[in-house]
């Protein structure tokens, strides 16, 4: 499959999921989750306590900054080997995974877990490859992620891969064609977050469909998208894209020893269609450190036509923004410490594109006094304390977003979310890379 830049994976499932009582304890939430949240952290490590858990093979980011990062990547690997060696896993087994996700908000989300050839994806802006990150990538983000991945004998996947099908020719026809099947593993999910069910697909069938399909998805991007008859694009990275940039990163170094093929040429990854209607866009929101109200309201100012309205508190605020309907310009609501403002402005298009400039202003030299939230209640939660300054972002609207990508390169850094927190992907899956 590689003129559509995917490999068949051999896929690592725990053992017994279909008996295993413990088998809920197994999945656990993509680690940029939470960032701000050590609570959720422990609640999910009590959760996961007395079985295998994937929690034993992740580093949740917001233990990055931590004093003992070493000794946390020391562990992840140790409990690798540890899960390899001691019958944790079923034998790998050759073949796709279609898959089912509930949420807390949405009903069947499909997807399609498969390998991703780091040859054809580059994450740096000017670059225009087969797979395309659709934000912006922080370089000093990398170094840990590579840490984890260096020398690791196990990958874990959160990347989620978008498809432009709106005919949804894909994995709506996966859904009919395993309906009548047992899945592989079928479970609920810690902390509320839903279920997962899942269904191998190994027949050679299997792979002419998804193969066939995607032919075509890449056909009509010719047609569809500017410079594709050049330089085709069929995926775009919606979520997860800094662990798959430091995925060829590892890669990169391993062919500047002489290595000219390997597992971690490629990487595990979930497809989905953007216009799956279980999809939500979400806005992430920013959260500023050291910095009061009336110098986050200074330092909005210099937006183009930029206008300034109190609102009466933190619920009107959520519900101005949510209401905006983006046909003219841009609106962000500022909370800070019991005070709350709506900022318009005349420039259009993707809101962070004007307001992320003028937070790396401020920032400087110390990108950590920026935070990138996901949900409202974290956001009020941060900021009506005083001791930051919140900003509300409008919704995103994921029609054209594959046009603007392939026009304009990445957008600025955290410009949307796939859903709310809760609704990120859950490990699950393992593939062997070393």
């Amino acid at each position: 499959m590689n003129n559509i830049g995917l490999e068949i994976p051999f896929i690592l499932l725990p053992k017994n999921t279909q008996t295993n009582e413990e088998i809920k304890k197994w999945p656990v939430i993509a680690c940029d989750q939470f960032t701000q949240d050590r609570d959720y952290w422990e609640k999910a490590k009590a959760a996961a306590e007395g079985a295998p858990s994937t929690l034993n093979m992740i580093f949740p980011e917001i233990f990055l900054t931590d004093d003992d990062a070493a000794q946390r990547i020391a562990a992840i690997h140790s409990t690798m080997k540890n899960y390899l060696n001691t019958g944790v896993f079923e034998s790998p087994r050759k073949g796709f995974i279609y898959i089912e996700r509930d949420t807390p908000y949405q009903k069947k989300r499909r997807g399609l877990v498969a390998a991703v050839d780091l040859e054809m994806y580059e994450w740096q802006p000017d670059a225009r490859p087969l797979v395309r990150c659709t934000e912006g990538t922080v370089t000093e983000r990398l170094p840990p992620r590579m840490e984890i991945r260096r020398g690791a004998p196990l990958e874990l996947p959160h990347v989620l891969l978008l498809i432009d099908d709106d005919a949804n020719s894909l994995l709506s026809a996966l859904g009919e064609k395993v309906k009548n099947t047992s899945p592989c593993y079928n479970t609920p999910l810690m902390m509320e977050s839903g279920n997962v069910t899942g269904w191998f697909l190994d027949k050679e069938s299997d792979f002419t469909f998804v193969k066939e399909k995607l032919e075509e998805l890449l056909k009509r991007s010719v047609g569809r998208y500017e410079g594709a008859q050049e330089k085709p694009f069929l995926f775009a990275v919606g979520d997860g894209n800094h662990s798959l940039a430091a995925a060829k990163g590892i890669w990169d170094e391993m062919k500047k020893s002489g290595v000219t093929d390997h597992p971690c040429r490629y990487a595990l990854v979930e497809i989905e269609n953007i216009y799956d209607p279980a999809i939500e866009f979400e806005p992430i929101h920013r959260v500023v450190f050291d910095i009061d109200f009336d110098k986050m309201i200074a330092l909005l100012s210099a937006l183009p036509g930029f206008s300034c309205k109190p609102a009466k508190n933190a619920q009107e605020l959520v519900k101005i923004c949510k209401e905006f309907s983006g046909k003219s310009g841009n609106m962000f609501g500022i909370i800070c410490g019991g005070r709350y403002a709506i900022i318009e402005t005349s420039s259009g298009g993707i809101a962070t594109a004007c307001l992320q400039p003028l937070l790396d202003k401020f920032a400087g030299n110390n990108p950590q006094l920026i935070d990138y939230i996901h949900g409202e209640d974290e956001v009020i939660r941060l900021s009506d304390n005083g001791k930051a300054c919140g900003i509300f972002l409008p919704p995103v609207q994921k029609s054209g977003l594959f046009e603007t990508v392939a026009r304009l390169g990445p957008l600025p850094r955290k410009s949307f979310s796939m859903g709310h927190s809760a609704e990120k992907r859950f490990y699950f899956e393992c593939r062997a890379i070393n």
